[in-house]
């Protein structure tokens, strides 16, 4: 079944910010959020909100953290809603984590963000 322009969307700013991750750019990482994105520990604890404290918290840890690498390992897309199934490196020294990352798109920007941490 071919993508429907929204998940054509979703799927690019799910990758948009995954490789921005990768290359630690901060600015570039923001792009594809909304002002007041909402980021949750699933299923509704609020851990922040706002492109200010994610820029904050984001940002300090792609300066303390050089080796940082998320592989992505599976991703599912349906309409507003990317699923990603992540292997997230910190350190070179320590085996990576598993993740999974909830994307809700609206109006055009990452709205709210959901974490399952392993």
């Amino acid at each position: 079944m071919a993508q429907s322009d929204l998940e054509k969307q979703a799927e690019m700013l799910a990758q948009q910010q995954l490789d921005a991750y990768n290359n630690r750019d901060i600015d570039a990482f923001l792009l594809p959020y909304a002002d007041d994105v909402k980021v949750y520990d699933f299923p509704d604890q609020l851990q922040f909100q706002g492109l200010t404290e994610m820029k904050d918290l984001y940002g300090r840890m792609f300066v303390r953290t050089p080796d940082l690498h998320c592989r992505l390992v599976n991703r599912i897309v349906m309409g507003n809603t990317v699923i990603d199934q992540e292997e997230v490196t910190i350190s070179p020294k320590d085996p990576p984590f598993r993740a999974i990352a909830i994307y809700k798109i609206k109006d055009g920007k990452i709205a709210e963000v959901y974490f399952i941490r392993e």
